[in-house]
């Protein structure tokens, strides 16, 4: 079991437990103090700043929209994906797998205050932006969403494809 099914895990357990949960509401997550976790995904793996070529931007919205909803990214780039929340709701953008993320919303759903901060995953809030430093080392079709509980349900989806690149290792 990977550690972000274990942390789920653990968090399911501490909401039925009813140990206190700090919500999604609680502020933006600073990622300045603590360098990103590197754990290797089926989407790719956290990126360092000084490797970025790139910087794509995306804008959520309260029609449980990205603005874009596509993004054509080469096997071996390092993205800065700056994340602005266009809405007057918290939104979220997480990297990830269908199957990933449809687990995940099913369990947002369950415990909507439930809290998870991964490299791969921004909160943020009414009028604020955020940012994810992604390396994309794996060739692939891909999804981001927002799991806030009825926005994934609602739409709120989008599609990465990693083109292979021959000089990436795999």
């Amino acid at each position: 079991m990977d550690r972000n099914r274990i942390r789920l895990l653990l968090a399911t357990l501490a909401a039925i437990a009813g140990l206190p949960a700090r919500a999604h509401g609680d502020g933006a997550h600073d990622r300045s103090t603590a360098p990103a976790v590197k754990e290797q995904k089926a989407w790719g793996i956290a990126g360092d700043a000084g490797q970025v070529r790139r910087t794509v931007e995306f804008v959520m919205n309260d029609e449980m929209r990205f603005t874009p909803d596509r993004l054509q990214v080469t096997q071996g780039e390092t993205l800065r994906l700056k994340i602005r929340n266009g809405g007057k709701l918290l939104h979220e953008f997480v990297l990830g797998t269908r199957a990933e993320l449809d687990a995940h919303a099913a369990l947002m759903l369950k415990f909507p205050n439930m809290e998870h901060e991964e490299p791969y995953m921004v909160h943020v809030q009414p009028g604020g932006s955020g940012h994810i430093i992604w390396t994309f080392n794996r060739a692939g079709d891909f999804d981001f969403a927002c799991l806030i509980a009825g926005h994934y349900q609602a739409g709120m989806v989008g599609k990465v494809k990693v083109t292979p690149n021959p000089r990436s290792p795999t």
